[in-house]
């Protein structure tokens, strides 16, 4: 199994960014997938997730409303919208993936995304 983050970057408070997770080495249109965050000093926290079909999202309450979780079976990729960016929101997003052979989750290697003027 491998997930390959990608979409981060800076961008001032009120921006938007576009996280995309690309997956490979399992069935992806089966499974459910995550956004998670870890920001410096804090433990890795949910951010939102879909059920393997698209048709029903979790968001944190956090970021409710201003980011908006996507999938698209055929290209093997899930998508993180995040618009009305926050400070806060700094962190690095990880993808995630459920033990789809047992056993533990797996992890892409994060994407930073920065959010300061």
């Amino acid at each position: 199994v491998q997930l390959v983050e990608s979409g981060g970057g800076l961008v001032q408070p009120g921006g938007s960014l576009r996280l995309s997770c690309v997956a490979s080495g399992f069935t992806f249109s089966r499974f459910s997938m995550s956004w998670y965050r870890q920001a410096p000093g804090k433990e890795r926290e949910f951010v939102v997730t879909i059920t393997s079909s698209g048709g029903v999202t979790h968001y944190a309450d956090s970021v409710k409303g201003r980011f908006t979780i996507s999938r698209d079976n055929g290209k093997n990729t899930v998508y993180l919208r995040m618009n009305s960016l926050k400070p806060e929101d700094t962190a690095v997003y990880y993808c995630n993936a459920p033990p789809v052979f047992g056993g533990l989750d797996y992890w892409g290697q994060g994407t930073q995304v920065t959010v300061s003027s």
